[in-house]
């Protein structure tokens, strides 16, 4: 395998601060899953990166989309493991962060993250009003998933076509159009309360789209049909009432309620009883939300029809708590829900939110959920539902396995994307090219150099079982739609559990393991240095080690950890460090005005019994010493 030379210590490790709070005493932090869920969005952005772009492994790419066919089409999503920008997950991924931000706008907002989620929307949205330029024109696709997949290269080093796919009147596409209505009206909601203006354009271009989608109906894979084999459509029907739902709650025009309620039947909107809530198949989606009107005794003109559509909603409710009279998800012996074997997670993770609201729904109108044979279901044990989905997923499961990366103690390391497997081209700066990735980096056995933190992969299989290989990409894979639905579904779980605005605020950097075949030589036990040898009575311990070595010019530099933990059965506070013999730079702690001397990061301010944190420091020579200054208990 080829090596590589690193030009400076500065450029060859940038680290982000590892902290073990994740699950403290079986506890599940729901906040630092929510922060590391938008850093996963931000790994997957194309176009001109922003200077706050956390996500440092990450470069520009894609500057050029739609520059051949006369049309602006940079920014947007990349979809999953590859680089194509599919337009009808896309649409439905910013759909699914706009409905969070709305209906758990509180709780998203005592978490301190609204400014995140309107970013994520935005970066969507923003590529969703240039790819529609004209009334009856929707820019559909860019790049073409077959041509993508023969290729194993970063975003930044993109050879394949970048071929742009549109929609218009000749060239029908009602289900992506009607999506993208939808994703763009309930994000011209979420905006509302702060960008009155960009809220506007929103809805202006969320009208034309949905008039667009209804005058003009027809398969978006019939015109696009290089679609087929990676986003097949069952049907545009769905779409339409899914967009025509999102404007009447927008605008509250009595237009779109009777559009629901008029191709109710024709449409399958009271007809269809599902268990899927999916980028697919939106019809749950339809019937929770035109449930609220019900709830909140709105729509009187329409009652008849409303209770129908709440009829089919609580039979996608009751499915999942298994009180549906046998008609139930399936769930795999862990307590799964299980539909397919492909990316199972994001059927999950949808119906995991999709109950999480409707739980909202009925608690904030004192209703409760009506099961078949008389089973009347209390709105907790919706969100208790919701909550065992999350939990499976952040690692409560027959694996202890944490499927969102970068999420707990254990989680998947050889995810199957392309830019995570590869090194960064900050650090790599030669071209990386399409075959020469398959041999150099997707058939690695080793973990992934850069950490996708927040990517929710596929996920087990129907036994719980999973096989933790960059080829297994059904199981391995992380996509937009299957990590949208959880944000508001964390939130509202933080929020819940009564932990509120606890979570740490992660700045996400680079992560790069040279292929080095000294690589695993150089790593050396760990050897305590503990702050008894200064002190007898300080109840504190540094675990130092060093975990990777690499050679520039003459001089060979280190990349320390260095743990610390806790040893007393008191809560530590005010711990401040001194650092003896530092001369490289330090990753994970907080300086101080006084020279050599660091405190813990903002959001770690107590040390628990027992609880570790880890900060990490790069230098050439001998390793520096930690020792304490203070504390107090």
């Amino acid at each position: 395998m080829k090596l590589f030379n690193i030009s400076s210590p500065a450029s060859a490790l940038c680290i982000i601060l590892l902290c073990s709070t994740s699950m403290v005493q079986g506890l599940v932090d729901y906040g630092d899953a929510l922060d590391k869920t938008f850093l996963f969005f931000e790994a997957q952005r194309s176009g001109k990166l922003p200077h706050a772009q956390r996500v440092k492994w990450r470069g520009d790419s894609g500057l050029r989309d739609g520059h051949s066919q006369g049309a602006d089409l940079v920014g947007g999503y990349y979809d999953a493991g590859d680089h194509v920008k599919f337009g009808l997950p896309m649409a439905f991924s910013v759909t699914m962060m706009a409905w969070g931000a709305i209906d758990f706008n509180k709780e998203i907002t005592s978490a301190n993250q609204m400014s995140n989620t309107l970013a994520a929307i935005r970066w969507g949205t923003d590529y969703f009003v240039k790819a529609h330029p004209q009334p009856n024109v929707l820019w559909a696709q860019v790049g073409d998933g077959n041509s993508d997949h023969y290729c194993w290269e970063r975003a930044e080093d993109m050879t394949t076509p970048r071929t742009a796919y549109k929609l218009d009147q000749n060239h029908p596409g009602s289900d992506l159009a009607g999506e993208t209505a939808a994703a763009l009206a309930a994000a011209s909601l979420a905006f509302k309360p702060y960008n009155s203006s960009y809220s506007n354009l929103l809805m202006s271009h969320a009208k034309q789209l949905f008039s667009f989608a209804d005058r003009f109906r027809g398969l978006y894979d019939d015109t696009i049909q290089n679609a087929k084999q990676f986003y097949t459509s069952s049907g545009y029907s769905d779409e339409l009432l899914w967009a025509a739902a999102w404007l009447h709650r927008a605008t509250g025009e009595d237009y779109y309620l009777k559009y629901v309620v008029d191709n109710a039947v024709y449409m399958g909107g009271t007809g269809c009883a599902v268990k899927e809530f999916s980028w697919d198949n939106k019809y749950a989606g339809v019937q929770v939300l035109l449930s609220k009107i019900l709830l909140e005794g709105q729509g009187s003109q329409y009652a008849s029809t409303l209770k129908q559509y709440q009829a089919k909603a609580d039979y996608f409710a009751c499915s999942c708590v298994q009180k549906n009279d046998g008609y139930n998800i399936q769930k795999t012996p862990g307590g799964l829900m299980y539909v397919r074997e492909w990316n199972n997670l994001q059927y999950a993770s949808a119906a995991a939110f999709l109950t999480a609201v409707y739980s909202q729904y009925l608690s904030s109108h004192g209703a409760k959920l009506n099961c078949p044979k008389g089973q009347v279901v209390q709105p907790q044990e919706l969100l208790d539902f919701a909550k065992s989905q999350a939990d499976y997923m952040l690692g409560k499961n027959p694996k202890a396995m944490s499927y969102v990366v970068g999420y707990g103690q254990q989680y998947p390391i050889r995810v199957h994307h392309r830019g995570a497997s590869i090194a960064s081209i900050f650090l790599l700066r030669s071209t990386v090219e399409c075959v020469q990735g398959f041999d150099s980096w997707y058939r690695r056995p080793e973990a992934n150099p850069n950490v996708v933190y927040g990517a929710l992969v596929g996920g087990p299989d129907q036994n719980d079982n999973f096989n933790d290989q960059r080829s297994n990409y059904e199981q391995t894979e992380p996509t937009l739609c299957a990590s949208a639905p959880l944000v508001g579904l964390f939130s509202k779980l933080q929020s819940a559990s009564g932990s509120g605005g606890r979570y740490p605020k992660t700045t996400q950097v680079s992560h790069y393991t040279a292929p080095t075949e000294s690589y695993h030589k150089n790593l050396q036990a760990p050897r305590k240095v503990t702050a008894a040898a200064e002190e007898e009575h300080v109840p504190v311990e540094f675990l130092h080690s060093i975990t990777k070595t690499w050679t520039v010019g003459s001089t060979t530099y280190y990349r320390h950890k260095v743990t610390i933990k806790n040893t007393s059965q008191k809560s530590i506070t005010g711990l401040k460090m001194v650092a003896q013999n530092l001369s490289g730079s330090l990753w994970g702690l907080t300086p101080l005005p006084q020279k050599n001397t660091y405190e813990l990061p903002e959001w770690i301010k107590v040390l628990k019994p027992g609880q570790e944190l880890s900060f990490v420091y790069v230098q050439g020579g001998p390793q520096a010493k930690f020792i304490v200054n203070s504390y107090q208990y």
